[in-house]
């Protein structure tokens, strides 16, 4: 009894507790879960100043061992485009010192350092001629040539390329803020960010006189290495690094001015190119949404078939865009579902400027359908990234097409022209034999002839003998044989 008396005041308490305390305690309570959470993401307390400013500017200069170390890295690199072998190229990327006279620039910006800023522009353009170059000579002299996916996914840029770079910086120039640098993090970037590829791309599409992929892989290089920089110059202004301080104060403000103008002018591309992908990459998404919502769901009655591999997505910002779809097969898709597709293609906001291409084959077009994938598909396998099962599949495919319009034989045609032209035959059978050496295999046309019983045999001999050159004339295909009964 004693127990549940004294239970009941102190429960009377807790109901009767004053509001003000309450909230006091829960303003507490959410002060220590900010104080945690501000804890967590502070990377201040943690971050060396002065040792990650040495850092980086030790890294700008390329002279010495480290011209030879970036040799060395670009040609292993080239090595392993060219093998197609991302191993390779990864294992080049981990030992190549591309990273310093970004990191360099974007130092430069935040801390108004002028003197760095130089040093890291001229070791910058000293480090994409001499990998260029080493790319260049490698590709220009070595035999073995080969238009390889990872040489050719360096050849245009989308908004993946921009995040990747982006973010890649800004976990690079956070460990190296860190004390202690975290060396699995900057590894790391250097595979993510890329640099290198790019870079021997460039000489790659120099070496093949193919400017278009050389080009473009330069302007791949120079997104990541913008958008590097910029993660830099943004994490390094939020660590607060100190500024430079010059002797004149009017030259510290003329150089402040003039390294703030340099940055807006380099962070005015970034915005447009990072824009201009983001756009690309949304209008592709859309078109992508349209193919699955519209042919893939196609239901082909006869064998149709669709080639995902071959679609072509051409986006042009300034004009007409255009989306191109391959089919294959004994079976025409019907011109109101074609322009129904149409329609349903206006109801996406993005593809409104857009024209819809569907190549397709009829039914006796077998050798043209065969010529269309096998050219479509050599210029277009250079689009195919990292996808060596699907590229097998579509070889098979076309090995097997060639086959059948090589073997393809009009026999209908054949049989009314020979019994025009013969009077005496009565049948005509036509099959495939399979004859061999032992060494290879041979499939041979066979035409069986069957005459009337009333002719002689040197006449069957002679007339079976015209027909054989005529078939083979006819069929362009000196393997034709005849047998007479």
């Amino acid at each position: 009894m004693d127990n549940l008396s004294q239970g009941k005041p102190d429960s009377a308490d807790e109901q009767n507790q004053d509001p003000e305390e309450i909230k006091k305690e829960f303003k507490g309570l959410m002060s220590r879960v900010r104080s945690f959470l501000t804890e967590m993401v502070n990377i201040r307390k943690e971050t060396d100043i002065e040792a990650t400013k040495e850092a980086i500017i030790k890294d700008i200069s390329f002279k010495g061992h480290t011209i030879w170390i970036l040799v060395c890295s670009i040609f292993i690199a080239s090595v392993g485009l060219n093998a197609n072998s991302t191993a390779v190229v990864i294992g080049a990327m981990l030992i190549s010192p591309l990273m310093g006279p970004i990191l360099g620039i974007g130092l430069s910006f935040a801390t108004n350092d002028i003197d760095t800023l130089k040093r890291s522009l001229l070791n910058g353009a000293i480090m994409v001629v001499y990998s260029v170059l080493t790319a260049f000579l490698f590709f220009e002299f070595f035999p073995i040539i080969n238009n390889s996916s990872e040489l050719l996914a360096r050849t245009s840029p989308d908004i993946r390329d921009v995040l990747i770079a982006f973010f890649g910086g800004l976990a690079l120039v956070i460990a190296r803020a860190k004390r202690g640098t975290v060396a699995t993090v900057i590894f790391g970037v250097a595979i993510a960010t890329a640099l290198m590829p790019p870079l021997c791309t460039v000489g790659f599409g120099i070496a093949i006189r193919n400017w278009d992929y050389a080009t473009g892989a330069l302007y791949l290089f120079t997104i990541n290495a913008i958008f590097i920089a910029l993660a830099t110059f943004l994490v390094l202004k939020i660590l607060r690094f100190p500024m430079v301080r010059y002797i004149k104060s009017s030259r510290r403000r003329l150089l402040g001015q003039v390294a703030s103008l340099v940055a807006i002018l380099i962070m005015i591309p970034a915005g447009i190119t990072f824009y201009n992908v983001f756009q690309e990459s949304r209008y592709k998404g859309q078109a992508n949404e349209f193919i699955s919502n519209t042919i893939e769901v196609y239901q082909f009655k006869k064998s149709g078939i669709f080639l995902d591999d071959l679609t072509d997505i051409d986006y042009n910002p300034k004009g007409l865009s255009t989306i191109e779809l391959v089919c294959v097969g004994n079976e025409e898709i019907p011109g109101n579902v074609i322009a129904t597709w149409e329609t349903q293609m206006g109801q996406y906001s993005r593809l409104t400027n857009t024209e819809l291409k569907i190549v397709q084959g009829g039914l006796d077009d077998s050798e043209q359908k065969f010529n269309y994938v096998n050219e479509l598909y050599e210029a277009k396998k250079a689009e195919i990234q990292n996808k060596d099962q699907r590229i097998r599949l579509l070889e098979e495919e076309i090995a097997a097409l060639s086959k059948n319009s090589k073997l393809a034989i009009p026999f209908d045609e054949i049989s009314a022209e020979a019994k025009a032209n013969y009077q005496e035959l009565n049948g005509l059978v036509f099959s495939y034999s399979i004859r061999t050496d032992f060494k290879k295999l041979d499939t041979i046309p066979v035409f069986e002839l069957q005459w009337d019983k009333g002719i002689r045999k040197k006449q069957m001999d002679e007339k079976s003998a015209n027909i054989r050159k005529w078939l083979q004339l006819r069929l362009k295909d000196s393997t034709v044989r005849v047998r007479s009964y």
